[in-house]
């Protein structure tokens, strides 16, 4: 299983939030990015559970006010 975080954090935070989450376990990926979020977080677990957990972690990071989870329903990969 697999979803996408997208954070919002305090103002001038969004490089220090995304190197924290990123030393997360179950974290794949996590980047400061521009728009209406300020980083994107790629999760993954073996059940809703462990999606449960990360994403929990990920609350607890100092810095963020606001998360927005979005489970993948059914993953697909694509060959380059």
């Amino acid at each position: 299983m697999e979803a996408f975080v997208l954070v919002q954090t305090e103002v001038g935070k969004a490089a220090l939030v995304a190197k924290s989450i990123a030393a997360l376990s179950g974290v794949r990926s996590s980047e400061d990015v521009v728009g209406p979020y300020d980083v994107i977080v790629r999760i993954g677990g073996g059940s809703d559970d462990d999606i449960t957990a990360v994403v929990h972690a990920i609350q607890q990071v100092g810095g963020i006010t606001r998360t927005l989870t979005c489970q993948i329903p059914n993953h697909r990969v694509i060959s380059e």
